[in-house]
């Protein structure tokens, strides 16, 4: 099947429409007459005379910047096309990371330097400025190589801010819920709370534990807490349960002073969940909600792994290897851990929620190191 331009050809329509910036990095619409066209035919149609003093740069879908040769075909059957088109005699210098690149055109996007630098999808890559504050630059952002100095760029581990009631944490992520921020603040989320989400210019919000905070809004202020009156009957549910466990895991539970529950979900899967659950040193959060799945045949037949909500990250970055589980809790996806016991297996006779919680501490201690 051909596409609209080949179509159009057919039908003896020979004119096609580019966009092109020029050296102010304005883009405008240039018709062209051949939907393979040369570098030269494409600076020729941009109003370069002669053709041949000018730089070609396609821009690609991703960003990048590609240079075109003067014979080099391009093929627009499949792409309308933006270029940009300079003329340029000389090289322009940037530097990454205080590596130094050449680049023959007075722009690059944020995808050609990020390329060029090697700098990992988890960074951030800013332009340095001296009197003001670096700027952020993303892949389709357009930078003017021709100011007074070399352009340098620089990387670094994105965190974001956010202030809860006076506390402020960094997230390794851009979303969090107001759940783990409050947790992360060293905050009660099993006491009843009435939470504020506060955006500079726009009024107060209230939002629910499991609400997801975007911390790339423009002009977050804080997320403001206030208890609720449980004086007027506001207070708090009694935890769920569902199924009994056994009485060894029931007082085990109670002695850590964590609120948990037994819940039954509606595909018969029945959890295990623990509020505010510390983990170590060395993760974005340092309490989060976890979830042990029971069999019904427990404790003839094993619990397997964990389910936290929501997913831990470390805050060196690392990805952290087997939690591709998942498992659905109130409407909240939770990602599972697959960790198992090794050669010693699960033993009924003496394994049970206990034991599971040490494999449990082992496991989130490994990753960070202990």
């Amino acid at each position: 099947m051909g596409t609209t331009a080949d179509a159009a050809f057919s039908r003896g329509d020979n004119r096609h429409t580019i966009e092109v910036a020029d050296d102010t990095l304005t883009f405008r619409s240039v018709a062209i007459t051949d939907l393979t066209p040369t570098g030269t035919q494409l600076a020729k149609a941009a109003g370069f005379k002669p053709p041949d003093t000018a730089i070609v740069l396609q821009m690609l879908a991703d960003g990048a910047l590609e240079t075109i040769r003067p014979d080099e075909v391009v093929d627009l059957r499949h792409d309308d096309g933006r270029f940009i088109i300079v003329e340029s005699d000389r090289l322009y210098l940037f530097s990454v990371n205080r590596e130094r690149f050449d680049w023959p055109a007075r722009v690059a996007t944020g995808a050609v330097v990020r390329k060029l630098g090697k700098v990992p999808r988890d960074e951030a890559l800013y332009l340095e400025r001296i009197d003001e504050p670096d700027r952020l630059i993303d892949d389709r952002d357009l930078v003017d190589l021709d100011r007074q100095g070399i352009e340098s760029f620089i990387s670094r581990k994105q965190h974001w801010k956010l202030n809860v009631h006076g506390v402020v944490i960094e997230a390794a992520t851009s979303t969090i819920t107001a759940e783990a921020a409050m947790a992360q603040a060293g905050f009660d989320t099993t006491k009843p709370w009435h939470i504020y989400f506060k955006v500079a210019g726009g009024p107060k919000r209230e939002v629910q534990l499991d609400t997801v905070l975007d911390l790339e809004t423009p002009g977050i202020e804080k997320l403001r807490l206030s208890p609720r009156d449980v004086g007027n009957g506001e207070a708090p549910p009694a935890p769920r349960r569902d199924f009994a466990l056994l009485d060894a895991d029931a007082e085990y539970l109670d002695r850590l002073k964590l609120r948990w529950e037994t819940i039954e979900e509606g595909d018969q899967r029945r959890w295990l969940v623990i509020h505010n659950y510390p983990v170590p040193a060395g993760y974005a959060v340092s309490h989060t909600l976890l979830a042990l799945e029971v069999p019904p045949t427990y404790p003839a037949a094993q619990i397997y792994g964990f389910y936290v909500y929501p997913p831990l990250q470390l805050t060196s970055g690392r990805d952290i290897p087997s939690t591709q589980m998942r498992g659905t809790i109130r409407k909240k996806e939770f990602h599972g851990w697959s960790r198992n016991r090794g050669a010693v297996g699960w033993n009924p006779a003496v394994d049970n929620v206990v034991t599971q919680l040490a494999l449990v501490e082992a496991a989130l201690a490994k990753e960070v190191g202990e």
